[in-house]
This record gives structure tokens, C-alpha cells and sequence, in this order.
């Protein structure tokens, strides 16, 4: 049995089987994940809600609401209107969209499944309305407070006041909470660089609720945090809504986090990896496999070969050198590879080939690959 000229495997076929390069998923991995950050939510009182951009997968996302999400989060309204198709009903997208035929896009979707967006001005708040008011539908609105990251929204405080007054005034529109997501700190090497960054989160959430309590409006939700530092919204006292992604999965990048003993600070394991397949082997200590620049995002550095006593040193467009100072590999060869960075790794994939004790067991589609609109 082949696979199709379009799949990477077929189900039932072993690993050492799958075509290469290939995006796989340890199931048994990916599920433990999942189940794992549902239960960390739980316990803290909060709600989760999966950031869907780093897989792109309306299985994995269904996956993830069957197990206690409340929803997903997404970043493109193009995204969003993938996953909706495949059955997701509640969809936040966590970014601001400022486009007439993406905002009429965005105000029709919201007419079949529960649809939340971002906005950090007013100019925001206007050109929305008058989108979901043509297409006849509701939408939930958050203003986005920058909170550290330096890129979109107001700044803490009173700034998000008159932000939340025009949503609450615009027929269609209803204010949703605030979105407080600093990216970067996802990423600081040790716990307690991130409990201080996140420490200011906190602090500037908290001027920015009291600003609106002081105006006399409900926030009804304040969502954020993220894999490296979900533990610090999560037990917090303002956070009522976790936006982690990377858990799912796990990365290169994530593993160098460390927690307050110096060691890897991830409950999670790595769930996805790229195979890779050795084809050529012409010189001691040195092979060539089939995965490079266009198969693994490598912003975050080289991806790191799951085989001991094997690594990955170097890559062009088709080719990952390694080196082999044992000399175990031979052309043929499988090698997994976990990439420095799963969010657009991803996305340079059309399928997901899912294996449980080395079988195939499943092919999902990468669902919105490309959706970038």
C-alpha cells in the first residue's frame, strides 16, 4: 500500500513507512497535553481558550473544546472562518481588524458561531459597527491594552474607558472585557524573569479595571497569558481566561524555559515533529536529510534531533546537514526532529500524519494553512 499522490502516509502504515518530510503527532502526546492544560485551568478557577493559530486544526481544536475549552482564539479573520466551517462554534479573534471586506467577512461569520474580536481606537469601534449593522448580527467586542509587548492596543488605564463606552453605545456591538497578552515573556529563559514580567501584566490589568470600575462599567472578562507564563495569569486574581497555544505541541524554543530549580520548566511534552528522512551519508560523522529551510521555521534556531547522539547543524532550502560523530545513520534512515518554533512550522504543511505506537492512526488536514487574510 502507497500513499496517495497527495498524502504524506496512510493509516495503518508504520512510521519508518511515512513519506519525508512529514509533520507527526505523538497522539498519545498530544492528548496527555491537552487534557493536562484543561485540568491546570480548572484547578485555577479559570476559563482556557487555545490560541488555534499555532496549529491551524479544526480536529485539535474540537479536540481541545471536548475537553473543557470554552472556545479558540484566532488571529485572521480568514482563520477563523476555516475553523467555523469545520465546526468550531466560538471564536475569538485576538488581534484588531481593520479592512472594509474583512470586517463584512467577519460581521457575517459571527451570524453562525459565537464571534468576539479586538480593538485598540475608536476609528476601531465605528468601522465595526457599521459592518455588523449591514450584516445584521451581534459581535463582542475587547479593547486591547498593551501591556508590554509594543505592539497593538491602548495604553493601561484610562485610555480603555472611552474605548468601552463606544462599544457599549454601538447597536450590535457588546463589550466583551479586555485582551492582555504580552508575547515576549512567553519566552523569558527563567521563572522568575517571567513572574516579573507578568507581575507587571498584573499591575497594569488591575489600573486599567479600576479605571473602568470607576466609570461605572462591568468587564466581564480579561484574557491573556500564554504557555511560558499561564501559571501567573492563571493564579493571579484578574485573568478570568487563559489564551495558550504551544502546549498542544511543544517546541525547541519552550524547552529552554527553566523553572525556579534551573530545570525544564514544561509539565508538557513535545507532541509534534518533523520526520525527516537521511539521504545521503558519503563521509564519516556527517549525513544529510530531507528537511530544511522549507519544511521547519528556524527564526528560533535549528530544530533538535529527538535521536541522541545525532544533531542538527545546518539547513538550506531542501537539505538538513547533521552530524553524526557515531556513525548510526544510513541513507533511509527516519529521524524526528522538533523544530525550534511549532507556530509556522505548521503552516508549512498541508497534513498532520497522527501515530500511536509507530502506526499511523489518523490524517487530519492542516485546516487553515495559508490563512493569513
Amino acid at each position: 500500500m502507497e500513499p496517495g499522490y497527495d498524502l504524506p502516509a496512510m493509516i495503518g502504515m508504520t512510521e519508518a513507512e511515512v513519506q519525508t518530510p512529514a509533520l507527526i503527532l505523538d497522539l498519545d502526546a498530544l492528548e496527555a497535553n491537552v487534557a493536562l492544560m484543561a485540568a491546570e485551568a480548572r484547578g485555577m478557577g479559570v476559563a482556557l481558550r487555545p490560541h488555534a493559530k499555532m496549529h491551524k486544526s479544526a480536529d485539535i481544536a474540537l479536540m481541545q473544546i471536548a475537553a473543557g475549552a470554552v472556545g479558540i482564539c484566532c488571529q485572521k479573520v480568514s482563520e477563523a472562518e476555516a475553523l467555523v466551517r469545520a465546526g468550531v462554534g466560538d471564536v475569538l479573534i485576538s488581534n484588531e481588524v481593520r479592512d472594509g471586506v474583512k470586517l463584512a467577512r467577519l460581521a457575517r461569520l459571527a451570524g453562525r458561531a459565537r464571534v468576539a474580536v479586538c480593538v485598540d481606537d475608536a476609528g476601531g469601534v465605528a468601522e465595526l459597527a457599521a459592518a455588523v449593522a449591514e450584516a445584521g448580527t451581534e459581535v463582542r467586542v475587547l479593547v486591547e491594552v498593551d501591556v508590554g509587548a509594543g505592539r497593538c492596543g491602548v495604553a493601561p488605564g484610562a485610555a480603555a474607558v472611552g474605548l468601552a463606552q463606544a462599544i457599549a453605545a454601538a447597536p450590535g456591538l457588546t463589550f466583551g472585557g479586555l485582551q492582555a497578552y504580552h508575547g515576549s515573556a512567553q519566552h523569558l529563559r527563567s521563572d522568575a524573569e517571567r513572574a516579573a514580567a507578568i507581575a507587571d501584566v498584573v499591575g497594569e490589568v488591575r489600573e486599567t479595571l479600576a479605571a473602568l470600575e470607576a466609570a461605572g462599567i462591568a468587564v466581564p472578562c480579561v484574557t491573556g497569558a500564554g504557555t511560558g507564563s499561564f501559571r501567573h495569569e492563571g493564579g493571579s486574581g484578574v485573568f478570568t481566561e487563559l489564551q495558550c497555544g504551544s502546549y498542544a505541541f511543544m517546541d525547541a524554543d519552550y524547552g529552554r524555559n527553566l523553572d525556579a530549580g534551573g530545570r525544564v520548566a514544561s509539565p508538557f511534552r513535545n507532541a509534534m515533529f518533523v520526520l525527516a528522512g537521511v539521504m545521503s551519508k558519503t563521509k564519516p560523522g556527517h549525513a544529510v536529510c530531507d528537511a530544511g529551510l522549507k519544511v521547519m521555521s528556524m527564526e528560533s534556531g535549528l530544530p533538535v534531533s529527538a535521536r541522541a547522539g545525532v544533531a542538527y547543524v545546518g539547513a538550506s532550502d531542501e537539505h538538513g546537514t547533521l552530524a553524526d560523530p557515531g556513525d548510526v545513520l544510513r541513507p533511509g534512515d527516519r529521524l524526528r526532529l522538533i523544530p525550534g518554533h511549532c507556530d509556522p512550522t505548521v503552516n508549512l504543511h498541508d497534513w498532520y500524519v497522527g501515530l500511536r505506537g509507530g502506526v499511523v492512526e489518523c490524517l487530519w488536514p492542516v485546516t487553515a494553512r495559508g490563512k493569513h487574510f
